[in-house]
């Protein structure tokens, strides 16, 4: 194997399954990914990827062992960028934050200006992702996460519980007996939720589960665009209290918040990481301003 970028594609390709992902992923056209994976099996003189309908690659053995060993080469390159990047005692540079769509739509932005207003060195590239993107690759240097980072190698804190409840514009509840006790009295109101194919969505499941099917007037896969909705009177919407509460032309439908969709915020970063100068910076000034809105966070603003 004489150039890595060969490697690279093999590893891509078994990651997402597929050469146009994969080439997505890599930043080429599918013709020129397609092009080097056939001239790579055919310098090899062997089968790398079965080719599928619908486009699935499956490696073979071959490919297999070659991803494996990407992998290997590749994790022996992060370490390497890590370990030269935690010693950067720069105010200056990149920083790649994650965070989902609603906290960088209501609360994030506001201390993102602030940081930059401290240090204007620092350059921020904000990656608006519900996934869980991995730090360990760099796909991001700090995560704004909404559950408990489980891999060993990440090092951050809790910075607040977050509540969720009912939500609906004031005019529409005025219309339709105002707010819900519980869940119980959901049937005289329109409900606008997650599209129905949405699974493993806490408050996706607990809103399917309090109503039927036929309550539903509206859905989204967007949060943002479920506030908006709400707002426009089509009927209630489940967001979490920092964006329901935040919002002037919304007011609770369901006064408390729903004690079993209880969730936390947390701020986290590899442990490579976490004395770079930038990323200090970022936990000292972002996560202590996220941290002193605990209040709007667990819904008692």
């Amino acid at each position: 194997m004489d150039d890595w970028n060969e490697l690279r594609l093999v590893l891509a390709i078994r990651r997402a399954g597929g050469l146009t992902a994969a080439a997505k992923a890599l930043g080429v056209d599918h013709s020129t990914a397609f092009r080097r994976l056939n001239a790579l099996e055919a310098h090899l003189g062997v089968r790398l990827f079965e080719r599928l309908p619908g486009g699935t690659y499956p490696p073979t053995s071959a490919g297999q062992r070659m991803a494996a060993a990407a992998e290997r080469m590749e994790d022996e390159v992060l370490a390497l960028d890590r370990d030269i990047a935690g010693g950067d005692h720069r105010l200056s540079g990149r920083l790649r934050i994650t965070s989902s769509e609603t906290l960088a739509y209501r609360v994030l932005t506001r201390h993102l200006a602030l940081f930059r207003q401290a240090h204007p060195g620092i350059a921020v590239e904000l990656i608006i992702d519900n996934r869980v993107l991995s730090l360990s690759r760099r796909e991001a240097d700090i995560a704004l996460r909404p559950i408990r980072p489980k891999e060993g190698d990440l090092w951050g804190r809790k910075l607040a519980r977050v509540a969720w409840t009912l939500y609906g514009a004031p005019a529409y509840l005025e219309a339709h007996g105002g707010p819900v006790a519980g869940p119980g009295e959901l049937g005289r109101h329109a409900l606008i939720g997650w599209e129905e194919a949405a699974t493993g969505i806490g408050a996706a499941d607990w809103l399917g589960r309090a109503a039927t099917d036929a309550a539903f007037v509206y859905r989204t896969n967007s949060l943002v665009n479920q506030l908006g909705a709400a707002r426009a009177g089509i009927g209630l919407a489940l967001l979490p209290c920092y964006l329901g509460d935040g919002d002037p032309d919304l007011a609770r439908a369901l006064p408390k918040p729903v004690a079993e969709l209880a969730g936390e915020l947390w701020i986290v970063t590899h442990a490579d990481l976490k004395a770079t100068a930038r990323v200090r910076a970022f936990f000292d000034l972002v996560g202590e301003g996220l941290a002193r809105e605990r209040d709007l966070f667990e819904g008692r603003r």
